[in-house]
């Protein structure tokens, strides 16, 4: 593929993305696989040169752009380099017209800038798109630190079995990731965990399991006797916990498929059962545009409001199943008061009979009845938990 080529496949894979940005569709990296794996004629060398191209527009554009060439076009009035491959070749993008419709604007949308948590300044925002680390955990009952050995450059971090690798290094091929002995996790993910485990509990619900990695975090480090139950509506990501069970040799964890919106009918045994749960709750993942920056190009205020609602609505779902002295944590990987820091308010001011916790932690801030956590700050994703406490 000639280099103008490249930016008309580009311009073509950037309007699949926008469109399933807007209507909520597959995510970009699952559009991009389905686009080369429809062009085999496309090189290694053609598809990262596309990749590339449609990856700068995302982190650029804090607004969905209208179509994939506005947001090449307006690309372009930044990088001349680019302006010179709207050559109206065979197989390229047509030329540039004078008063074309171009992307501009910051890389955060306008209408989410004052929604930030008040500690999240200039300075915190830029690192929101900083390149993300790849950390570790290593899990205890299968392995001690020779397990890292294979890479001679790895960092410790500051909390327990918590370890920093380079970004790209090969994991998932190693033999301690294959037998079990370490999991990839995000190092604010392993500190929500850890914020969880201050006692040990006999039963423990996490409500929002997904793929189970904060699941895992949990039986890692508790007792094989602790029931631990991983629930989640969704079924695909859910399944995804199995084979990560077996590789890490649990068999304390059982999971439960959930109906969306009835909930509380499969949940009904646990109430008032649980001595910890965690609801790490589907949010804006404000926190995590670093590693999914296309999810600017997702949000709307009406879907923030329908996500805020949805929050509410399970941490309530979620407290009814605590025991008497038993504990909460709430998660979201956002970084907007409206998901952090109002929610555990309003909670608190609904429910006298609850209260706050401290946590110790070594990394974190203390931030409105909860902990944030931030790239700038922690190196970690963005973060907001709260620990409460059922009196």
């Amino acid at each position: 593929m000639t280099p103008s080529a490249r930016l008309q496949a580009a311009i073509e894979l950037l309007d699949e993305i926008i469109v399933a940005a807007r209507d909520n569709g597959a995510s970009g990296d699952n559009i991009a696989k389905k686009f080369f794996k429809a062009r085999r004629y496309a090189g290694s060398k053609d598809r990262r040169a596309v990749r590339e191209h449609v990856y700068s527009a995302i982190r650029r554009f804090g607004d969905r752009p209208e179509n994939g060439r506005s947001a090449m076009v307006g690309l372009a009035e930044e990088q001349p380099d680019l302006k010179a491959l709207f050559d109206g070749s065979a197989y390229g993008p047509a030329t540039l017209q004078e008063n074309e419709l171009r992307a501009s604007g910051e890389t955060i949308p306008g209408w989410l800038l004052s929604r930030f948590a008040q500690p999240i300044d200039g300075e915190e925002r830029a690192a929101l798109f900083a390149r993300a680390p790849l950390d570790i955990r290593l899990n205890p009952k299968k392995a001690d630190t020779e397990a890292t050995a294979a890479w001679p450059e790895i960092e410790t971090l500051p909390l327990s079995h918590g370890y920093r690798l380079p970004t790209g290094t090969s994991v998932e091929n190693s033999e301690a990731y294959n037998g079990g002995q370490i999991e990839i996790q995000d190092l604010g993910s392993q500190a929500i965990v850890t914020a969880c485990l201050p006692r040990t509990p006999k039963l423990v619900l996490d409500m929002c399991a997904g793929a189970g990695g904060k699941t895992l975090g949990l039986a890692a480090q508790l007792p094989d006797d602790t029931r631990i139950i991983a629930a989640d509506t969704d079924r695909g990501r859910l399944s995804r916990i199995e084979p990560r069970l077996r590789r890490s040799s649990t068999r304390n964890v059982e999971t439960m498929l959930l109906s969306p919106n009835k909930e509380a009918e499969a949940l009904n045994p646990l109430e008032e059962q649980c001595d910890l749960v965690l609801v790490d709750a589907p949010c804006t993942g404000t926190g995590t545009w670093r590693r999914n920056p296309e999810l600017r190009w997702r949000m709307t205020p009406k879907r923030l409001d329908q996500t805020v609602q949805l929050q509410a609505r399970l941490l309530e779902l979620a407290s009814a199943m605590v025991a008497p002295g038993g504990r909460l944590v709430y998660a979201v990987c956002s970084l907007l008061d409206v998901e952090g820091g109002d929610q555990a308010d309003t909670f608190l001011k609904n429910h006298p009979d609850w209260r706050d916790i401290e946590v110790d932690l070594p990394i974190g801030r203390p931030y409105r009845k909860g902990t944030l956590l931030t790239p700038y700050q922690d190196g970690t994703d963005g973060f907001y938990f709260t620990c409460l406490e059922k009196i």
